[in-house]
């Protein structure tokens, strides 16, 4: 049934509260300062340089919400939070500051639905190093995992050279390469984003298999002779005209038998489903001046067009696609 109860309409209207409370007390350092540590509101209050008696209020929800312990006025960290929100734990979700940024930018999705002039900003290239680092840290971090399903998904039987559009930190890159000493791979990214990338690079000790690109991927060489070239979350950031060059680049810079394989939000013809990337398509809204989700349909036309066939399309999970095609 496609019907809600008031109650339901109620409760997603409401929804932002928990998400603001988490994310704020986040941004305050809260979890941070109690990690390891019992602390009253004054107490605490003092290292966050916060009013006490507004604190106070949202420690004890932090508490209803089973974030945090209170006993006799002090408060601490619960096993979740210590393990998942404080920053030097290795299980922090790095994303959450992300999402405190998107924040910002998803309020003006109003605004933006009635004059597109309001917006953008090419966040990326305009923020500092601080926010970058930790955007990067956040997509490694959720790559890990995702890098080693894709992987299972990709036949590598024939590749030896990989390109990653895009690739921010290299995870998928070393992850698809790191079993197999005859392949090697090349991560194309901004040049803000290259030398975050040969940190990773370097720790995963993988500098004499995987290089780097510099350049804006629409303008710059990308090189060539490739036999695989990966793009992940890539074509909703392009409008269809910029992917469709991409995609006409890529598949120049291709080997006879080569392929290219896109991992993204792939939409329905009504662009309804998956639900993800229909709410993905919103992200993108308030944060890109031409960004959406693409249909299968639509991926298939950028790839028809570069003489690239044998599509495949394989669900990825978390409500993606793995869109194949090769010569």
């Amino acid at each position: 049934m496609n019907n809600y109860s008031s109650a339901e309409i109620m409760q997603m209207i409401t929804g932002y509260q928990h998400s603001r409370i988490l994310l704020s007390a986040v941004e305050l350092g809260i979890f941070d300062e109690l990690d390891g540590h019992k602390l009253s509101c004054t107490e605490l209050a003092e290292k966050i340089e916060a009013v006490p008696d507004s604190l106070e209020k949202l420690l004890n929800v932090l508490t209803s919400l089973r974030l945090l312990n209170k006993d006799n006025g002090k408060f601490f960290n619960t096993e979740s939070s210590g393990k998942f929100l404080v920053k030097s734990s290795p299980a922090f979700l790095g994303g959450v500051m992300h999402q405190n940024h998107l924040w910002n930018t998803w309020s003006r999705l109003s605004a933006i639905i009635k004059s597109r002039e309001t917006k953008k900003e090419v966040e990326i290239n305009r923020r500092g190093g601080e926010w970058l680092r930790a955007f990067i840290a956040a997509m490694h971090t959720r790559g890990i995992t995702r890098a080693r399903d894709i992987k299972e998904l990709i036949n590598f039987s024939s590749v030896k050279r990989i390109l990653d559009i895009g690739g921010g930190s290299g995870i998928f890159a070393s992850t698809f390469i790191k079993d197999n000493p005859s392949m090697s791979a090349v991560v194309f990214d901004l040049p803000n984003v290259v030398p975050i990338t040969k940190e990773y690079i370097e720790k995963e000790n993988m500098s004499k298999r995987i290089f780097t690109l510099t350049g804006n991927y629409l303008l710059d060489d990308i090189g060539s002779e490739y036999d695989l070239i990966f793009l992940s979350a890539v074509i909703h950031s392009n409008s269809y005209n910029e992917n469709a060059l991409l995609i006409k680049k890529c598949a120049s810079a291709l080997n006879k038998n080569g392929r290219i394989a896109i991992l993204d939000y792939i939409m329905n013809d009504e662009r309804t489903s998956p639900v993800a990337g229909a709410v993905f398509a919103i992200n993108m809204l308030v944060g890109t001046d031409e960004g959406t989700t693409y249909t299968e349909k639509e991926i298939k036309e950028w790839m028809t067009a570069t003489g690239l066939k044998n599509f495949e399309l394989i669900n990825a999970g978390e409500g993606s696609g793995l869109m194949i095609g090769g010569f």
